[in-house]
């Protein structure tokens, strides 16, 4: 009885602050600034991203600056990116996925590596 009453007043009742992923249909919904944090090999690292509305990105940390492409294959958001710097670590190609949600009116972009054993997951929020 109490599940069916719980099920009704989260029926009933909006739920502020709950995050819904966007559909992008379009990369240019991206350009701009993002600002957030990347998980680095020296631990979470403050972040500046620039995309451009065709997709490409750089994104600068203390230790790494990091470029890539934000692409749609399916519907789903999707990017490729390798790091520029620091020039004594091999640059690697990464793959993963990305979402971008709205969180109490903020729009948030995560994006996901493919290999769950890389570093570089990361969270940005729109700042223009």
């Amino acid at each position: 009885m109490s599940a069916l009453v719980l099920t009704a007043v989260l029926a009933l009742s909006p739920l502020d602050g709950l995050a819904g992923e966007k559909q992008l249909v379009d990369v240019k919904e991206l350009a701009g600034t993002w600002r957030g944090w990347v998980n680095e090999a020296a631990g979470d690292e403050w972040a500046t991203m620039s995309v451009a509305a065709d997709g490409s990105y750089e994104v600068s940390t203390f230790s790494v600056t990091t470029v890539g492409k934000f692409y749609l294959q399916a519907g789903q958001l999707r990017y490729r990116s390798s790091r520029t710097t620091p020039l004594a670590m091999p640059s690697a190609e990464v793959s993963g996925t990305a979402s971008v949600s709205d969180e109490r009116g903020k729009a948030v972009l995560e994006l996901i590596p493919e290999d769950p054993n890389y570093l570089g997951r990361a969270e940005f929020e729109r700042v223009k």
